[in-house]
C-alpha cells in the first residue's frame, strides 16, 4: 500500500534534516505551487511535497467523485502519505482549504503531527452573523460554482485575479489560471464544492498541536476576521499579520512566507527548549 501511495498521489522527498515538513496545496492546485518556497527548509528538514488526487501529477483514475466531494477524502491522502512514509511530529504547512485538512488530519492522527501551519486559513467561507464573518454569502458562492460549470476558462480568469487582489501581480494571478485550466473541470468544481460549503468551526477547539496562523492583508477570500477568529477559538495558536496582499503569499510573496514560518519555527524549538523538552 504505502508504495501505491507514493505513487498515487506524486510525493516527492527531498532535503538533510530529520524532522520532516509536509506542504500541502491549496484549492485546485498542486505540489509545484511551493517551488520558491519549499527550498528554503531542505537544509534543515526532510521536506515532503504531493498531490491530491486528480490533482497535479497524482493518478487521476484513482479520482472517486464521491469520496472527494468532501473534506475527508483529502484528508485521507494526507493521513496516508503521512502512514506510508511512517511520519511522526512532522510540521504541517498548509495553504487555504488544505489548512483545515490539516487540522482533521491531525486531529485524527496527532501522532503525525507536531504542529500546524496555516496559510490564508479560513474554517468556514460563508458569512454567519453576528458571530462569524466568512466573507461570502451562500448564493455568492453558488454563482460562482454557476459560472464554473457554463463558463470554466471564464470562471479560470476571475477567480484568479480575485485570489491575488494585486495588479502588480498578473503574472502570479495568471501561473494559477494555468493551473485551473489545466485540470478536468469536473475534479476542480468537485473540491470546490467541499471547500467552499464545508465548516470546520466545530473542530477548532480540538487542535491537538501547535499551529501558526498567516493572516495575509487585503485576502478577499479569508478575510482578516477569519483570522482574528481562528485565534480565539483555536488552542495554543499564534496569529501573524503579513504584508503580503491576497490570497497567495507563497506564490506572490515567497521571501516573507519563509520568514514568517522559520520565525515560528525557531521561537517554538526556542520554547520547548526552555520548557526542558529538548530541541525538535
Amino acid at each position: 500500500m504505502s508504495q501505491d501511495t507514493i505513487k498515487r498521489n506524486h510525493v516527492n522527498i527531498s532535503g538533510k534534516g530529520k524532522k520532516s515538513i509536509i506542504f500541502a496545496a491549496g484549492f485546485g492546485c498542486d505540489q509545484t505551487v511551493w517551488k520558491d518556497v519549499a527550498p528554503a527548509f531542505a537544509d534543515e528538514y526532510q521536506v515532503i511535497l504531493f498531490d491530491y488526487v486528480g490533482l497535479g501529477s497524482s493518478n487521476v483514475s484513482a479520482f472517486d467523485p464521491a469520496k472527494y466531494s468532501e473534506l475527508s477524502g483529502y484528508v485521507q491522502d494526507v493521513i496516508d502519505v503521512c502512514t506510508a512514509l511512517k511520519l511522526e511530529d512532522a510540521i504541517f504547512i498548509g495553504h487555504s482549504v488544505s489548512s483545515m485538512i490539516g487540522l482533521l488530519a491531525s486531529i485524527q492522527r496527532p501522532e503525525y503531527f507536531s504542529q500546524l501551519i496555516m496559510i490564508a486559513p479560513s474554517p468556514c467561507y460563508l458569512n454567519d452573523p453576528p458571530e462569524y464573518k466568512g466573507g461570502f454569502e451562500r448564493e455568492d458562492l453558488e454563482s460562482l460554482l454557476a459560472m464554473m460549470e457554463k463558463n470554466y476558462i471564464g470562471w479560470a480568469n476571475a477567480f484568479s485575479i480575485n485570489l491575488l487582489n494585486n495588479n502588480r501581480q498578473s503574472d502570479v494571478a495568471k501561473n494559477l489560471e494555468d493551473r485551473f485550466c489545466s485540470t478536468d473541470p469536473l475534479i476542480v468544481n468537485t473540491f470546490a464544492r467541499a471547500c467552499f460549503f464545508t465548516d470546520s468551526r466545530p473542530h477548532l477547539a480540538k487542535a491537538p498541536v501547535p499551529s501558526l496562523i498567516l493572516q495575509c492583508s487585503d485576502d478577499i477570500i479569508a478575510p482578516k476576521e477569519v483570522g482574528e477568529y481562528l485565534k480565539k477559538k483555536m488552542p495554543n495558536s499564534t496569529l501573524t499579520h503579513m504584508n503580503a496582499i491576497g490570497h497567495c503569499p507563497h506564490m506572490s510573496d515567497p521571501d516573507e512566507t519563509i520568514q514568517s514560518i522559520k520565525k515560528y519555527l525557531t521561537n517554538q524549538s526556542a520554547s520547548l527548549v526552555g520548557e526542558g523538552v529538548g530541541e525538535v
